[in-house]
């Protein structure tokens, strides 16, 4: 069994009453240079972004389900399928703030103990399992944030749209980079390397605190928000599970899940 199962043993034995309000928020933009609109693509029935809505229901550990977003065409569509929705700004300079905004809302009523967790409104495959064992990571872990890992070919470790990530033994992240990291330096082809999966768990006091960060140099070079949480000495917990999915990001993309669904 690995640590993370054992983890979601954990949580799952535990009492009740010790564990915290999982708010899962789903942030959704009509936006999108390669696949415009693609929240409220329909062929299968049913707009994309219920899709990602229904495979979060399946994760035992969420206590309620919010889709964030600041276009109201995607908000009409939520409401239409008996989904929440809450109206963000379209002037956040990134989705940490887009997060951040949504979690304070007085419609949520969040203490600063509990969980918010971040999954993208792209992602309609992400297994529930992994939802949960995030969860049971953030709630056995001092860290005030928690993301997932899985294994990635060294074949395609140097694509700069898969970020890579090293942590600790003690399962924290030291660093996540576009770049291939570690560095096979003698090329004996033996690094492993971590895919980092885009879903973060916070603590909601945390989060706001974030936000409330400037933006670091290493967050601007790489183009990766969670580098700003590392620049400022914060943990990030990591789990490593076996999941190899990925998000809608373009046509080809939505066609393969449309025939697979």
């Amino acid at each position: 069994m690995d640590n993370l199962s054992k983890l979601l043993q954990f949580r799952n034995a535990s009492l009740d009453s010790l564990i915290m309000k999982v708010t899962v928020i789903i942030p959704a933009r009509y936006a999108s240079t390669r696949l415009p609109g693609k929240p409220l693509l329909a062929e299968t029935g049913k707009p994309l972004i219920q899709h990602v809505v229904e495979s979060v229901q399946a994760a035992s550990s969420v206590s309620s389900i919010v889709v964030a977003t600041d276009d109201e065409r995607i908000g009409s569509a939520v409401e239409a399928f008996g989904g929440t929705v809450i109206m963000t700004s379209p002037d956040h300079r990134c989705g940490t703030d887009r997060l951040a905004e949504a979690a304070g809302a007085d419609k949520l009523g969040l203490a600063d103990d509990d969980i918010v967790v971040n999954v993208q409104g792209d992602e309609p495959d992400i297994p529930a399992q992994c939802i949960d064992q995030l969860v049971a990571l953030i709630e056995t872990t001092d860290a005030p944030m928690a993301t997932l890992a899985t294994d990635l070919p060294a074949a395609q470790a140097a694509d700069p749209n898969k970020v890579k990530l090293v942590m600790c033994a003690r399962g924290m992240a030291m660093y996540f980079s576009r770049a291939m990291i570690p560095c096979d330096r003698d090329g004996e082809g033996k690094t492993h390397y971590l895919l980092h999966l885009g879903i973060y768990a916070y603590r909601a006091g945390f989060l706001q605190k974030l936000s409330a960060l400037g933006q670091t140099p290493a967050e601007k070079s790489e183009k990766l928000e969670q580098l700003r949480a590392l620049e400022n000495g914060y943990q990030i917990a990591v789990g490593v599970v076996d999941y190899h999915g990925a998000g809608i990001d373009t046509p080809e993309d939505y066609a393969a899940f449309v025939k697979r669904s």
